[in-house]
């Protein structure tokens, strides 16, 4: 089912399905499977609204997000999750001169180590 942004997000639409993932281990996985030119399109997108999305989620009390806005929130954590790689290794989507990311992953995530 296509994920839907609250109204007032129809410019960031295009990436809520991709990006507007609700576990580290989903978004991590997004980031690797990733363009370059992919992650400068979303980072460049979901970075100037960033102000309006933090509004948005901290309406609410830590850890309850409304339903609606979890799509938002799970995209600020995406950007967080990928900003590094736009800001520092020139939009490469794996660490450079790191390990094999894939062999490690948390348990929370919902994926049986």
């Amino acid at each position: 089912m296509p994920i839907t942004l609250p109204a007032g997000y129809s410019d960031l639409q295009p990436y809520a399905d991709k990006w507007a993932q609700p576990t580290e281990y989903e978004r991590a996985a997004e980031r690797r499977r990733s363009s370059p030119a992919e992650l400068k399109s979303f980072y460049g997108a979901v970075f100037k609204r960033l102000p309006d999305i933090l509004a948005a989620v901290d309406r609410y009390p830590l850890g309850q997000v409304g339903e609606a806005d979890l799509p938002l929130y799970y995209m600020a954590l995406s950007l967080a999750e990928i900003a590094p790689h736009v800001e520092f290794y020139n939009c490469d989507p794996r660490v450079p001169f790191a390990f094999r990311e894939e062999r490690m992953f948390g348990t929370h995530a919902g994926i049986p180590g």
